[in-house]
């Protein structure tokens, strides 16, 4: 099961991802599920450091997870919400495609 958890700080504002574990669609290499979220992830990360040149707090992948965050004083940058609500959106269509393959859930971070 891939799991896939956006985070929300004390003021209601995007402030981190973290994913982890394998969809099991099909075997390693393969697995257009678990290819398709790591590809949109990695693109929120990339639109955050390439083109809005967001200094992560954390960037932290490996194979089978991957943890993002940036600082609070980038989290009202509208552009920034709209790169990772894209994302957001874009891997909550995949969890509700394929329910037993991801998981996906939204948390508010009270210590961020």
């Amino acid at each position: 099961m891939l799991r896939v958890t956006f985070s929300r700080d004390s003021r209601n504002r995007l402030s981190s991802f973290f994913a982890s574990g394998h969809a099991g669609f099909a075997v390693h290499g393969e697995d257009i599920v678990c290819a398709a979220v790591s590809a949109i992830l990695q693109a929120a990360r990339l639109g955050l450091e390439a083109h809005l040149h967001v200094t992560l707090t954390q960037s932290e992948m490996e194979p089978g997870s991957m943890r993002i965050s940036w600082p609070k004083s980038a989290r009202d940058d509208a552009r920034l919400e709209a790169v990772v609500t894209t994302a957001e959106l874009a891997v909550e269509q995949i969890a509700r495609q394929y329910p037993e393959h991801v998981e996906f859930s939204r948390e508010t971070d009270r210590g961020a």
